[in-house]
């Protein structure tokens, strides 16, 4: 294909630039590989000096109103900031994202004043696609919601990225969501772009009829821009195994071509089952389709999760063994996180949705987990229905989930959900550490409070590479590749965090490995 033809086109002239970055093109399956460069420099060793070109420093970062320029990162970083705030001043969850960002960045902006201007492109995405989705809900209404697909970068390969549904999806969330993936996509070292895209549609409050037509209609104008080796949308919020299917079987049927390499395009071939045995009842052929794709395709990206909180353990001589574990959430993915944290020897205590929270004093074993997927399998089933199953479990008791006694906590449900009282809270009862087990679960100023308090912190744009990986081996990943992969991915954002004076600021050495394998890859496309 003409646009796969073009990322190997790249890879040849800009080797200039990319063969600096041994990191990138290693992708770490050869332990018989030369010694690896740093992403920044010719130079091998983590403290080198480089060749800074003085010429950008004193070449105008904007030209607006007569040139402005920057004498130092930090002031390139408010610089940037300030831009992105004069343009879209009314998407303030994109601005978060911007500012953190880009204020994570600076010491890069220092060591090479190219990096800012580069920067600055990528604070604009590729392609911003916003379409009308309408469809009829089961009393014949015509309903109408808002569609998203925003193709932020294509700089390391092919479009990448989730599809989410739910009422909170708007434009700005989507842009934020789309910068956030260029850095997680890019740290992995895999040949993948970012995306992202979804719909303000709810589907927990809406039968299987009314979703079947929604995801109809959307992908029947998502279509036109999504495809096998151009974007691949995966699953996100409130998208799981029937919504992927439905989204499949209409592309299929509009698309003459729907596979790449003998491989369904947003399917895997083997997921779909006919039957499922959970607990010795045997499940009708639908629901057990749903169960199988549903903890199938979602268990690896929730159980990397695991993996990352199992190296930062690490790290401070600990283990995940006896943890005292609180879940926010009770999808795929945060039930994924419970089932990988179970293995470990870990006790989770608790769930949560929209009505509220279940806490089991003594912990959640495999069989009250299974009771919970069972529970929330059911299209818009409350987690309030598992205390009827259990004696031991309380509902909304305490009023407040932070105030239960844990060592860590694995946020997994809506956005903005760990502010700076949270934090507060679970640090004076002895919590240890949050891992992101969702998008943006941490606001800007609670990451100051889990620095300004001591408490381990693990940011989603590390933690979420799950499902990257899994993609990346075609859906036939086992737990040692994945355990591998998320060493290899975690000790070179720790590296770079200790190299740029951020030592133990996974956030901010996350934001620069993937910047930087990104930005080298742009530095050799020029203007686009």
């Amino acid at each position: 294909m003409m646009l796969s033809r073009s990322y190997n086109m790249h890879r040849a002239l800009g080797s200039t630039i990319t063969s600096t970055s041994a990191p990138i093109t290693a992708r770490l399956k050869s332990s018989s590989a030369a010694p690896k460069k740093h992403l920044v420099t010719h130079e091998e060793g983590v403290h080198q000096t480089m060749a800074l070109s003085k010429s950008w420093r004193n070449k105008p970062l904007f030209r607006r109103q007569g040139d402005v320029r920057f004498k130092s990162g930090l002031e390139a970083s408010k610089l940037l900031i300030a831009e992105a705030k004069r343009r879209d001043a009314h998407e303030e969850v994109f601005i978060e994202s911007i500012s953190s960002t880009m204020e994570a960045l600076s010491p890069l902006f220092d060591r090479n004043p190219r990096y800012a201007f580069v920067a600055k492109q990528l604070m604009e995405p590729e392609r911003f696609i916003q379409f009308r989705v309408a469809w009829m809900d089961d009393v014949g209404v015509i309903r109408l919601n808002r569609g998203f697909r925003i193709q932020y970068s294509s700089s390391l390969g092919p479009y990448e990225g989730p599809l989410h549904l739910g009422t909170h999806v708007n434009a700005g969330l989507m842009k934020a969501l789309g910068f956030d993936n260029v850095f997680s996509n890019g740290l992995t070292g895999y040949d993948v772009g970012s995306s992202v895209g979804g719909s303000d549609f709810n589907p927990s409050d809406k039968s299987e009829a009314e979703v079947q037509r929604f995801c109809q209609s959307y992908m029947t104008e998502l279509s036109k821009y999504v495809g096998p080796d151009m974007d691949l949308p995966t699953m996100g919020m409130g998208v799981g195994g029937r919504e992927m299917g439905y989204l499949f079987g209409q592309y299929k049927r509009i698309n003459a071509k729907s596979t790449t390499g003998g491989v369904s395009f947003m399917a895997k071939q083997d997921s779909y089952v006919s039957a499922l045995i959970v607990s010795d009842v045997l499940l009708p052929p639908f629901c057990a389709h749903k169960l199988a794709t549903d903890l199938f395709l979602s268990q690896f990206p929730g159980h990397a999760v695991v993996l990352y909180a199992k190296e930062m353990l690490k790290d401070r001589n600990q283990s995940l063994m006896g943890k005292k574990c609180l879940i926010l959430g009770s999808g795929k993915n945060a039930r994924s996180v419970a089932e990988k944290l179970l293995s470990f020897g870990a006790i989770p205590l608790t769930f949560s949705d929209e009505s509220g929270h279940v806490y089991e004093p003594n912990g959640i074993d495999e069989v009250k987990l299974k009771t919970i997927s069972k529970i929330k399998m059911e299209r818009g089933a409350m987690l309030g229905r598992y205390v009827m199953s259990s004696t031991t479990a309380t509902f909304n008791e305490p009023d407040n989930i932070f105030d239960i006694p844990c060592d860590l906590v694995f946020p997994c449900g809506p956005i903005h959900t760990i502010t700076p009282e949270v934090v507060a809270k679970l640090a004076d009862n002895g919590c240890m550490g949050i891992i992101e087990g969702g998008h943006k679960q941490v606001t800007i100023e609670g990451r100051q409070a889990l620095k300004n308090r001591g408490v381990m912190y693990g940011p989603h744009i590390v933690t979420l590479t799950g499902a990257n990986i899994d993609h990346e081996h075609d859906h036939k990943l086992s737990e040692q590749i994945l355990e591998s992969e998320v060493k290899r991915i975690y000790n070179d954002v720790k590296a770079t965090a200790t190299e740029f004076n951020a030592r133990g600021d996974l956030f901010a050495g996350g934001s620069m490995v993937g910047f930087l394998r990104v930005a080298n890859a742009m530095m050799a496309h020029g203007a686009v």
